[in-house]
């Protein structure tokens, strides 16, 4: 074998390597771009979203959503915004669509969702994209709120451990 052919050689497999470790670092961006935490009330998770928001991010948190949910008991996500300004969505204009798209999969799976967390920056945003379908969405201002409606919903009450 030549040095040419050896070079050449070498270079296929460093790309190889560097393809493998860029999937690596795609998947990684992926877990955690949306973490799932369980939440204190049964059967129900929360999802923060931090971070700049494109088309392409949204699709993906959706989908990592509706994986998670399949075949799990889980009756109800609540999904935090209140990490994200308008400079992270400075290049949606259709995020309300995002919005109604997400609470429409989720709920096809017979999920509820809760939004919380929207800030007047990311509500003027919404309503001047032109979504006409958000007045049926559940929204909080704070994730203590929406826990305070689930746990009415559920006929669950917090007690004090010495109680």
């Amino acid at each position: 074998m030549t040095s040419e052919s050896q070079e050449v050689q070498r270079l296929k497999q460093e790309v190889k390597e560097l393809k493998e470790k860029l999937a690596q670092s795609e998947e990684l961006i992926k877990d955690i771009s949306a973490p799932i935490i369980p939440s204190i009330i049964p059967e129900t998770i929360l999802i923060p979203i931090t971070g700049r928001l494109s088309p392409e991010r949204f699709e993906m948190i959706i989908s990592k959503i509706l994986d998670f949910s399949y075949g799990g008991d889980i009756n109800t996500i609540i999904v935090d915004f209140s990490a994200i300004s308008e400079k992270e969505i400075g290049e949606i204009d259709i995020f309300g669509t995002y919005i109604h798209n997400m609470a429409n999969a989720i709920g096809l799976m017979g999920i509820e969702t809760l939004f919380v967390g929207f800030t007047p920056a990311l509500t003027q945003v919404m309503i001047n994209s032109g979504v006409r379908e958000l007045q049926g969405i559940k929204t909080f201002l704070t994730f203590r709120t929406a826990l305070q409606y689930l746990m009415r919903e559920k006929d669950m009450e917090f007690q004090k451990a010495n109680q």
